[in-house]
């Protein structure tokens, strides 16, 4: 059937005229689900134990409402303070907050600059125990932790920021946490506050311990493991681990030991390594260097890998490759086989998806004060809004992936920015029909079935 010109065409200049009223609609109808997943989790009177010391009430606003604020100000896409303004007015916000108002910037500003190490603390054992929480419930046979730290960006002079080693940045102040991720969910455990000017394992063993105590207190009789860098390696942290019951496996740098190369040099066999892209070899050597006490499990690997050509092109001939061998060694306490050893080191590469997330579709790389408190409390809220976005997939599925030598994450997992785009930044208008909240959504099968499925598990 052809169509009438005039149904199919309209004019180029013809642009609606627009109002502004107010009819409670809502930019963010999938928050919802969020609601439900705090008023399960028991969110609100978790982070009322976070007010600092010697603080009081303020009149505006409590700092329960301040921590769920800016995580829900992360979930939603938000990364500054004054982007407040975009949504104070949203119904469905208002609603998830439990609040007819949201406090003003400044009011939000003077009590993040309020905060000391107290709340601090109390603001990172909650979120420690939503992730600990968890990891009980799902009875987790072994627990692996990943450790290694990423830096971040202050753009300022802000308190406890130092000009240090920075990739992208060269010069800049920053920020250098610490991190540990559980490898089973892709959460963020825990993390050690640190200047941009420190080195990786600038309070490493200590921050191992705690992590590696809460987890037992929590999940007793869970198998523990650890992987790290090689900044990390040194006497004191491997005696840590072996005195912990912890099996560990972590990078060693061929720079700091001599005798680690002649080894390299002298070996004549090597035993081929079946399995992956590339071609590889290894050997393992009980070895210790002249300062440490006792000998260790070092397993010492070469892949076979072409040379980049750096003469002069030659298009119309054959070039033959030139292949040559990249090593590595390794330190390690699990009595499995060299080959799964070497593989599940490799593994703790899932940890950089995790950074990258949290900093491109987080909040976590936003650094909104001068003040150093203020900072950690602002990049704990945007850490928790990343577990609790994990947490609420892991209470909807089931585990997809079997536990493997990489020991990837049980689930597959969808990041924060595609939840937004599938139900969480959706239109909708709220009434309350005979008295009754409602929500009315415009009718799309898929978020209908992304927002059923969440609901019903949250």
């Amino acid at each position: 059937m052809k169509l009438p010109k005039r149904l199919s065409r309209t004019r180029k200049s013809s642009i609606p005229v627009i109002k502004f009223e107010r009819h409670n609609l809502s930019s963010y109808g999938g928050l919802v689900v969020f609601q439900k997943l705090f008023a399960d989790l028991g969110l609100s009177a978790r982070l009322g134990k976070c007010v600092p010391g010697g603080s009081k009430r303020s009149r505006h606003a409590s700092y329960s409402l301040l921590w769920r604020l800016l995580v829900v100000n992360a979930l939603i896409g938000m990364r500054r303070l004054r982007d407040l303004d975009h949504y104070r007015d949203d119904p469905i916000v208002l609603k998830a907050l439990g609040v007819d108002r949201l406090p003003s910037v400044p009011t939000v500003s003077r009590m993040l600059e309020d905060c000391d190490g107290v709340s601090v603390s109390r603001l990172q054992a909650q979120s420690r125990d939503v992730v600990l929480e968890r990891a009980a419930v799902e009875g987790f046979a072994t627990v692996t932790l990943d450790f290694d730290g990423s830096v971040i960006s202050t753009g300022r002079r802000a308190e406890g920021s130092a000009a240090g080693f920075n990739r992208k940045k060269k010069g800049a102040r920053s920020y250098y946490p610490l991190f540990c991720t559980l490898a089973q969910s892709g959460q963020v455990l825990d993390l050690l506050h640190r200047s941009g000017n420190v080195h990786d394992s600038n309070g490493s063993v200590e921050f191992v311990e705690r992590c590696v105590e809460a987890v037992r207190a929590a999940c007793p009789r869970v198998r523990i493991e650890a992987r790290m860098g090689g900044a990390f390696f040194s006497e004191k942290m491997i005696r840590k681990l072996d005195a912990l019951g912890v099996e560990y496996a972590m990078s060693v740098p061929f720079e700091r030991f001599a005798k680690l190369k002649a080894l390299v040099e002298q070996r004549m066999r090597w035993t081929a390594v079946p399995g992956g892209e590339r071609e590889r070899s290894a050997f393992e050597k009980s070895w210790k260097p002249e300062s440490w006490k006792s000998k260790a499990r070092f397993l010492f690997v070469r892949s076979e890998n072409p040379k980049q050509s750096k003469g002069r092109l030659q298009l119309d001939l054959f070039s033959p490759v030139e292949y040559g061998y990249d090593y590595k060694c390794v330190v390690t306490n699990k009595r499995c086989s060299l080959k799964t050893a070497v593989v599940f080191l490799e593994g703790r590469g899932a940890q950089e998806n995790v950074f990258a997330e949290l900093k491109s579709q987080g909040a976590l790389a936003y650094v909104p004060c001068r003040r150093l408190a203020a900072n950690q409390s602002y990049m704990l809220c945007s850490i928790m809004a990343h577990n609790l976005g994990r947490e609420l997939q892991m209470r909807t599925f089931e585990k997809l992936r079997p536990t493997t030598a990489k020991r990837p994450a049980l689930w597959v997992f969808e990041k924060i920015q595609t939840l937004r785009n599938a139900f969480l930044c959706k239109a909708g208008r709220f009434t309350r029909p005979g008295g009754k909240p409602t929500l009315t959504l415009n009718a799309n099968p898929i978020v209908e079935q992304y927002m059923r499925n969440y609901l019903g598990a949250a």
